[in-house]
């Protein structure tokens, strides 16, 4: 429109009313094709995640550990955000959703926060230090050898350190297999004592059958 205005006022008169009306006239005319000709993009963005508030439990220290987790994955979205590099985001990714669980098991599980503040203060701290030592080398794209060599060793430690979370999620199941292990085998007690086991049923079916048939 612009384009046309300068085109428009330097080959017509503009010192009359109806002059701008023609103008505009013009104008609309000009914008009418040009949108067609050039039709305009529209661009769908992803809203960006945002970080999660922390559970409040009624417990202070459960509500404790629980804040503690919301910060360091509010922590972990931004390197995620931060670091453009698809492999490095998928598994920062995978570690947020690992850690999520394993935070949530101590609001399902106390007695699990033993374990948990382990968790919280040594390996996950640690995690979070070389994934800001990554983006800060990330960030300077230069490819000498040792931003390339480190970058390189802290992506393979990544794999170590997600087969680690694994197993730390894995590993607060513990007592909770224990306790089905022990109630499993009560209650296949209590079903024998009742004569409710399937070895018990199937003899008395078998002992009905003989009987009818004999």
């Amino acid at each position: 429109m612009a384009a046309v205005w300068i085109i428009y006022a330097l080959a017509a008169p503009m010192y009359k009313l109806w002059h701008y009306i023609l103008f505009a006239a013009v104008g609309a005319v000009a914008y009418f094709v040009l949108s067609k000709l050039f039709p305009g993009t529209v661009e769908y963005v992803k809203e960006p995640e945002k970080p999660k508030e922390p559970e409040v439990t009624g417990n202070p220290e459960i509500d404790a550990m629980l804040k503690e987790g919301a910060l360091a994955d509010a922590e972990l979205l931004r390197l995620e955000n931060s670091i453009n590099v698809p492999s490095v985001k998928a598994k920062i990714s995978e570690i947020r959703d690992i850690t999520s669980r394993i935070f949530s098991d101590v609001k399902d599980d106390p007695d699990d926060l033993p374990q948990v503040k382990r968790f919280a203060s040594y390996y996950l701290p640690t995690t979070i230090k070389l994934l800001n030592t990554y983006d800060r080398m990330y960030v300077q794209n230069v490819s000498g050898q040792n931003i390339t060599d480190t970058m390189k060793k802290i992506e393979n430690a990544l794999d170590s350190t997600i087969q680690a979370y694994k197993r730390q999620l894995d590993a607060l199941f513990e007592n909770q297999a224990l306790d089905i292990e022990t109630d499993i085998k009560v209650m296949e007690s209590m079903l024998k004592k009742n004569g409710l086991s399937e070895s018990d049923l199937d003899f008395k079916y078998n002992y009905n059958t003989e009987t009818k048939e004999n």
